[in-house]
């Protein structure tokens, strides 16, 4: 696959979509590889002590899982200049099971002058948008 030309982009143009699957044993490797071992990413009874529906997804994962789908789509991770989002609700992974987690992602802007597009992702989990106001800036040739 060729990489994406910016004068060929229109905004509110799709230009990928992904479901990507978590369940404990990721949860696991994740922690084992960021350093995050909060309770409440493997624990169901802490947990559901402190309010949450039970053990959930860490937001980093959540958050660098998702803009993968752009990652991949540009072609060179290096593209990506900006990437911010806003954690708006959790990611609870069952036992036994998993969860799913979907992402869209869309044109959102244009900046010819910058050489840069905007990319705005709908992250959601159940029908729950799972992050807010998800976007990434990538650099085109």
């Amino acid at each position: 696959m060729s990489a994406p030309v910016l004068d060929d982009l229109q905004v509110g143009q799709e230009i990928g979509r992904r479901e990507l699957v978590v369940d404990r044993a990721r949860l696991v490797r994740y922690a084992g590889a960021s350093g995050d071992f909060n309770p409440i990413h493997w624990n169901e009874r802490v947990a559901t002590e402190v309010g949450l529906p039970g053990v959930i997804a860490h937001g980093m994962w959540t958050m660098g899982a998702a803009v993968g789908v752009v990652a991949d789509w540009v072609g060179d991770p290096g593209a990506v200049v900006d990437y911010q989002v806003r954690f708006t609700r959790p990611v609870p992974v069952p036992d036994p099971g998993a969860a799913t987690v979907q992402v869209v992602a869309v044109v959102g802007q244009i900046d010819a002058g910058a050489r840069t597009a905007r990319v705005d992702l709908t992250v959601t989990c159940g029908g729950t948008r799972v992050l807010g106001k998800a976007q990434v800036v990538v650099r085109l040739g």
